[in-house]
């Protein structure tokens, strides 16, 4: 997918928060409660694959309209029914209005950094940016407690975004996948795909002078990260090359035409319908980053035009695409960007602006209840109604739906204890 630049260039907590933290989540002791009761349904999700949406996308403008807001707040979008009664989003999301019952939305997700870099790291990973740590994204998590096939990368990532292992370790960092495929065209990727006259065989003799060489350097650095990851990657990428099931996960050219052509030939929608080849294939996570979002200025002449048409037809896509092939109830579908936008219209730029008090986070799949929508920001969608919803809660839900423990512990490469999600309380009204 295409690059968008944007316009901006500690201690483990010791005990769990106590008492009540609204309606929209649970403190630890109480998940435990209902969730041994029954009251909280078990995880089915088996992969995931997260869209990332960099620069921020206007929540007033796409799934928390305020159509009888005041003129310098409403916008120039209208809203439009959706095929579940009472729940409307914006007239361009037409396609998305009728896969409303297969995706839920979450209003009210509310947080305070408004800076992009900030906030993607904090949506990215489901942890609040801290400058002692740096926090492993969504997929490095799933790598690490789930894996996958031997010659299948656990991990894919497209696009430029926050997709980092942290304090995992290289090794549960992601194959970066490079630019969108083409339609109808064989997709290469660097690592996977065999180039320039390469054979199977010339790998397979590659390989064993490679073994070879490796006693040199196995003694070096017992306690390596990178010499770990480095190693892990050796190894895989040789099971990935010579594996041809790992070669057509990643050629979109195999789909029949009838099921591709829905998701049409932008490099979103084309990055979405790799997704769906990918997870098919057995690959755990994959994140899609599809930027553009920083609508300053003409906000609403960009979204209409540019942004939200791929964004609708490919999302659209993905969810009815995951959804045929019988992949939606083993598939948890998590979209975020790092924030909303100003509620009030920056009128000499036509515009709007930074704003991280209210924002939106759509997910399905796995035991996500769909076709609802939980939680509200006010009339003027300026912030959540009540407590709202922490990204914190968004992603210890995410990992719940994963069957992870969002509170497991690990430990860095120095020692120190860390939990997956740090603050996080999983919401229970989002699963079915």
């Amino acid at each position: 997918m295409a690059m968008h630049r944007t316009c901006d260039g500690i201690q483990r907590r010791d005990f769990l928060r106590v008492g009540a933290l609204g309606a929209s989540a649970l403190t630890l002791s109480s998940y435990l409660r209902m969730s041994h009761a029954g009251e909280i349904k078990s995880a089915k999700a088996q992969s995931a694959i997260f869209i990332n949406l960099g620069g921020g996308p206007s929540h007033m403008d796409t799934f928390d309209l305020k159509p009888n807001a005041p003129s310098e707040y409403r916008g120039e979008f209208n809203p439009i029914q959706t095929n579940v009664t009472g729940i409307e989003i914006s007239e361009h999301l037409p396609k998305l209005a009728q896969q409303m019952d297969k995706f839920a939305i979450l209003r009210g997700v509310s947080h305070s950094l408004a800076a992009h870099e900030l906030g993607s790291l904090y949506v990215n990973t489901g942890n609040r940016p801290l400058p002692s740590i740096e926090f492993p994204s969504y997929g490095s998590v799933i790598s690490k407690e789930m894996g996958g096939p031997a010659d299948l990368p656990p991990y894919v990532a497209m696009g430029s975004g926050q997709q980092k292992a942290g304090y995992l370790g290289v090794r549960y960092a992601p194959l970066n996948a490079g630019s969108a495929p083409k339609p109808g065209v064989p997709y290469s990727v660097r690592g996977v795909s065999l180039q320039n006259g390469l054979t199977v065989s010339d790998v397979e003799k590659r390989q064993g002078l490679l073994k070879d060489l490796d006693t040199t350097f196995k003694g070096a650095e017992k306690n390596s990260q990178l010499l770990d990851g480095l190693d892990r990657f050796g190894q895989q990428a040789y099971s990935m090359i010579t594996s041809t099931r790992s070669r057509e996960a990643f050629d979109v050219s195999k789909e029949s035409p009838a099921f591709a052509e829905q998701y049409g030939k932008t490099d979103f929608g084309m990055s979405c319908l790799l997704a769906t080849r990918l997870v098919e294939s057995g690959v755990k996570f994959v994140t899609l980053n599809y930027g553009g979002w920083d609508t300053h200025q003409d906000n609403w002449v960009r979204l209409k035009t540019k942004q939200l048409p791929p964004f609708d037809e490919g999302l659209a896509a993905l969810l009815n695409g995951l959804s045929q092939k019988g992949l939606l109830a083993s598939t948890c579908v998590f979209v975020t960007g790092e924030f909303g936008r100003t509620p009030k219209i920056n009128t000499t730029r036509n515009g709007r602006d930074h704003y991280a008090r209210a924002m939106f986070m759509l997910m399905a799949g796995g035991g996500i209840k769909p076709g609802q929508v939980l939680g509200a920001s006010d009339e003027k969608a300026l912030g959540p109604v009540g407590d709202g919803f922490k990204p914190d809660h968004v992603a210890a839900s995410f990992f719940h739906n994963m069957g992870i423990d969002p509170h497991k512990e690990y430990q860095t490469n120095i020692g120190r204890p860390v939990m997956i999600v740090r603050d996080g309380e999983i919401i229970p009204d989002l699963f079915a």
